[in-house]
């Protein structure tokens, strides 16, 4: 048959005149496309020859070959697998396969504006479209084919300018080979030298490793090879070897800690591997690292999270964050989908209900793993909350789905010991006859926390108190609210009147000493309008002169500072300050105020107070210095 020559559809001319001028950030996936469909036509015949043992086909070998010529500059890409018929080649590669035309240029138009191009590249292949993207490579390609079964193949041929050409040949081995004429290299462009071998190991070790069918090198040719010697063994780029497609039996621990560090780039063995295999209407296989240590820039804006994503062992993302939430941005991994498209681009990923449903299974199978860890193994429990708790705990504000797992494998540093945390179940099991609160208080160390002033009277009474010293803490803590119906307070917040679960004084002494210190609590108001909102008497203070509180509603200074360092504007709250009847400087104080007329010299001690207050619980004076000569005069006073 004579070589006949058609036009692309308008749709794809537009399509090669895309993929020839746009400029993407990573050309190199040409390669990826031109092994995944050859893996692709590899399965097809060996379902076939399974459908139809009477298929005259040669299946002894399957394999993807690749061979390079430097001095003709080509590039070739064959398989010994189904190959394609005269009327399959011009259904498919004369035309974009049946994949919405129109949808797919206008997404690969705003694909070309993405900043980082990574748009663009996740297209290719999205609708099918595979092939063409040899053309970003390439001024001509040509396809030689032959289906299995069938005696004489098919030549294709384009140089991407609008047409190609058909021809039947006589002559041609089973399968599919794709030859490009590539382009020169261009590294400004990054379009590479694509007859270099170093680059097409790098290239299969990259995209197509986990491939079920070996893809193998040709050894270039040297002048020194003479007729009768025997050709060089072809070499196999890719390990084969999908752990997660293996039974966990057939998989070594040295294995999986060897996947791990190549995928995470750590040295260290990981702590935890998750297996799990989805079944059904949508297929999923995932192996799941949790790492023994937290990396250094967990909590930088820049810190790449997400595990890696294959369709059908096809290497397509390096960080899926779609896959796992944020706070679980420390697990590493790979999730290979069978029924993903292949390539799909981040904007698909994020509106994919089949990501969705992943993310949610993958999800509660890292906190049932964790779950499992701190029930079975609380060494090996103890060492992933040291390391990874104040992330996870990001999750109890941001993820109202899981918040109770999360809550039922969180546990945090208590009064009730210095090295032992406490699980919010624990510490509701310890809570005393009467207590109907679970007390916590927050800062930023344990030793600042738990020689606060807010700590004492709970301290004398021996109720029990979570510290907590991470600053998400703030955060969740407001949020949850309540465990088991119990409310969650802090002992720096609103007022808390321990005398009612136990306490010595009964309403009445209560009573009578705010008769006594009425006058002055009302004059120290006055005083100190500017700073504080409010001036009482402490039920929680056995030993510090005074204490300053928040609201019961009011942010924290913490919390204020958190939003304010987020770039939020926030209102200063102003305080409470709560003074201790019981001691002396505080009972001295209502004295002299109740026997002078002139009350001027007693406002020196009033802002005094409040500034020790306020240095007690790790704040600053609103004016340092004007603190320090206060004190400094006092002090020369005594002397």
């Amino acid at each position: 048959m004579a070589t006949e020559t058609f036009e692309f559809q308008v749709e794809a001319r537009q399509l090669l005149q895309l993929m020839i001028h746009s400029v993407y950030s990573n050309k190199d996936v040409f390669l990826r496309e031109l092994v995944s469909n050859a893996s692709d036509a590899l399965d097809k015949l060996r379902l076939e020859k399974l459908r139809d043992d009477s298929l005259d086909a040669d299946v002894s070998d399957l394999h993807v070959e690749i061979e390079v010529d430097k001095d003709a500059r080509t590039l070739t890409v064959r398989d010994n697998g189904i190959g394609m018929s005269y009327d399959e080649v011009g259904q498919l590669i004369g035309t974009i396969a049946n994949s919405g035309t129109a949808k797919f240029l206008q997404e690969l138009k705003e694909a070309r504006d993405d900043k980082d191009g990574a748009g663009a590249d996740g297209l290719i292949g999205q609708f099918g479209v595979g092939f063409y993207s040899a053309f970003m490579v390439a001024d001509e390609v040509t396809l030689l084919t032959r289906r299995a079964g069938e005696s004489r193949g098919t030549r294709w041929s384009s140089r991407g300018e609008g047409t190609y050409t058909l021809e039947t040949v006589d002559e041609a081995p089973q399968g599919t080979s794709v030859t490009l004429h590539l382009k020169p290299a261009d590294p400004d462009n990054q379009l590479h030298d694509y007859t270099s071998t170093w680059k097409i190991r790098e290239i299969v070790k990259r995209y197509s490793d986990f491939i079920t069918w070996p893809v193998r090198l040709v050894p270039e040719k040297t002048d020194g090879d003479a007729d009768g010697d025997e050709a060089p063994e072809p070499e196999t780029l890719n390990s084969q070897k999908a752990l997660w497609a293996r039974s966990r039996d057939e998989v070594s621990d040295d294995e999986y800690h060897e996947l791990y560090k190549h995928i995470s780039h750590d040295w260290r063995d990981p702590l935890e591997t998750i297996r799990l295999q989805a079944e059904g209407t949508f297929e999923y296989q995932a192996l799941l690292f949790l790492p023994s240590h937290a990396p250094h820039d967990l909590f930088t804006q820049g810190f790449k999270r997400g595990v890696q994503l294959y369709v059908k062992r096809v290497f397509i993302m390096d960080d899926c964050e779609e896959l796992l939430p944020p706070y679980l941005r420390f697990v590493k991994g790979v999730v290979d989908a069978a029924d993903l498209s292949l390539n799909v681009s981040r904007e698909i990923l994020q509106q994919d209900r089949h990501i969705q449903a992943m993310r949610r299974r993958l999800t509660k199978k890292v906190l049932s793993t964790v779950k499992d860890m701190m029930a079975k193994d609380p060494e090996r429990y103890a060492t992933f909350w040291r390391e990874f708790g104040a992330v996870l705990k990001e999750g109890l504000v941001t993820d109202s789905e899981n918040r109770d797992a999360l809550l039922a494998v969180a546990s945090f540093a208590t009064t009730r010991s210095e090295d032992e945390p406490t699980t919010l179940q624990q510490y509701v099991e310890r809570m005393k006859d009467g207590q109907e609160d679970i007390y916590y208080i927050t800062g930023d160390s344990r030793q600042s926390i738990e020689n606060s002033p807010h700590m004492e009277a709970f301290r004398a009474k021996g109720i029990e108190v979570l510290l907590l010293t991470d600053p998400v803490d703030e955060v969740w803590a407001d949020t949850v609210g309540e465990y088991e119906g119990k409310r969650l307070r802090s002992v720096a917040k609103g007022e808390i009147d321990l005398d009612a679960e136990g306490g010595e004084k009964d309403g009445g002494e209560r009573e009578k000493q705010n008769e006594e210190y009425a006058g002055l609590l009302g004059w120290m108001k006055e005083q100190l309008a500017e700073d504080v909102k409010e001036v009482r008497l402490s039920s929680r203070l056995t030993v510090s002169p005074a204490c300053v509180v928040s609201d019961a509603h009011d942010l924290t200074p913490a919390l204020e500072n958190m939003y304010r360092a987020m770039g939020q504007e926030v209102p200063k709250a102003k305080r409470i300050l709560e003074l201790n009847p019981d001691h002396l400087l505080v009972k001295g104080l209502n004295e002299a105020y109740k026997e002078r007329e002139d009350r001027s010299g007693l406002v020196e001690t009033a802002e005094l107070l409040h500034g020790l207050a306020v240095l007690a619980e790790g704040g600053q004076p609103k004016e340092p210095a004007r603190f320090v000569k206060l004190v400094a005069d006092r002090l020369e006073r005594t002397l």
